[in-house]
């Protein structure tokens, strides 16, 4: 399914592309479906990312994210391939996928990818 959600994403040219400057979007009503029980998932995506020639389409970006409305797919999962599919599409000098899932039966998660273009320095290396 990630192949078809991410033919939705749409991008357009980075007009400074000379210059870091960072981009964060929020998408606090993301819902998927918990694969094991059935039951609806609830979060906030936060993507931060600094661009290089280009730059996500927020309306096909909204649409890639309602795509996921009723996917059963684990929370860990669909951050890793959110950030994939837009890595895929951007390339983009850095990018972090913050996902904050709402509780249920009193325990939240939330889960934190990053991709760089380039080796991150020593001091951000997770071992």
């Amino acid at each position: 399914m990630s192949e078809e959600n991410r033919g939705l994403l749409e991008t357009f040219e980075n007009q400074h592309p000379q210059r870091d400057y960072e981009i964060e979007i929020s998408v606090p009503e993301f819902t998927s479906v918990c694969p094991k029980t059935g039951q609806p998932d609830f979060g906030t995506i936060t993507i931060t990312y600094i661009p290089e020639a280009l730059c996500v389409e927020l309306k096909s970006l909204k649409m890639y994210m309602q795509a996921y409305r009723n996917q059963g797919i684990f929370y860990e999962n669909v951050t890793n391939v959110i950030l994939n599919d837009l890595v895929s599409c951007l390339e983009p000098r850095w990018m972090q996928i913050r996902a904050e899932f709402t509780p249920r039966g009193g325990i939240s998660s939330t889960i934190t990818v990053e991709h760089y273009s380039e080796t991150p320095p020593d001091e951000l290396t997770v071992i």
